[in-house]
């Protein structure tokens, strides 16, 4: 059996005159942290919204356990195992925490609209189960102070941290989480280190992860795709994506700034 969860064979899309992915190929492993880093613009977010049939490729392909995901529709790819997570928070504001993780759970629904209607008893077990679910996530991630609390009243570190839970909820077999560190601060970064650490050992949840922090990139990913323009610059370990002169020079800076970053993973 093929250790391999998730392919993207020469993807390319364009945008009117603009090609913003140009024949880009990798492979995620199951089980592993696998990084896209880049500029701005460089298109990383583009290859998300494609796994997640928000945008449909010009041409190439993507395999989720050997299905082709291209000819799925976008509806569909929660169901087969892919959650996400997005760089600007997208949650139900004036509903609470609990409500947001419950409604993650819609994909192991299990029951028709007669069932939801009359509350039967297939209806009762399931909303059981999803509850016991929502839990565990609460629990792991240490939101129980906040289970009731309306989104909107919530500080910006608390809901990305909602959003991840949201995405845990679903119980996926692939984690696609779009700069997860995104406006937290030093303390709720580390926190999101060992959160990544512990989805993957605890949960065996396969991550993919675009990031800009590198100190967190370098810490949590056991392979790393560096792009630039739409296309692959390099990709390996960390140290060697790190290391790379066309990464230095597209995305990472001077050598004094690679020094630092050595330092800092």
């Amino acid at each position: 059996m093929s250790d391999i969860l998730l392919a993207a064979e020469d993807l390319s899309v364009r945008f009117g005159g603009v090609l913003a992915v140009n024949k880009v190929s990798f492979e995620v492993k199951k089980g592993e942290v696998f990084t896209l880093i880049g500029p701005n613009g460089a298109g990383k977010t583009t290859v998300f919204n494609l796994i997640s049939r928000i945008y449909t490729p010009t041409t190439g392909r993507i395999t989720f356990e050997g299905l082709d995901l291209t000819g799925q529709p976008a509806h569909a790819v929660a169901a087969l195992g892919i959650a996400r997570t997005f760089q600007n928070i997208e949650l139900f504001e004036h509903a609470t925490v609990l409500q947001n993780l419950l409604i993650g759970r819609h994909t192991h629904r299990g029951t028709n609209l007669v069932d939801d209607l009359f509350f039967t008893a297939k209806a009762r077990r399931a909303a059981l189960h999803a509850r016991e679910k929502v839990e565990e996530v609460i629990d792991f991630l240490d939101l129980q102070h906040h289970r009731d609390t309306m989104i909107a009243g919530l500080p910006y570190g608390v809901r990305k941290v909602v959003e991840l839970a949201r995405a845990l909820a679903s119980e996926p077999k692939l984690l696609l989480l779009d700069e997860p560190s995104s406006g937290l601060n030093v303390e709720e970064t580390e926190d999101m280190v060992f959160w990544i650490d512990d989805i993957r050992r605890e949960f065996g949840i396969t991550v993919l992860m675009v990031e800009h922090d590198m100190s967190l990139v370098s810490k949590v990913s056991d392979r790393v795709l560096a792009m630039n323009q739409g296309e692959v610059l390099a990709m390996g370990s960390p140290a060697e994506v790190q290391a790379h002169p066309g990464v230095i020079e597209a995305y990472l800076g001077s050598s004094d700034d690679m020094s630092s970053l050595r330092r800092a993973a």
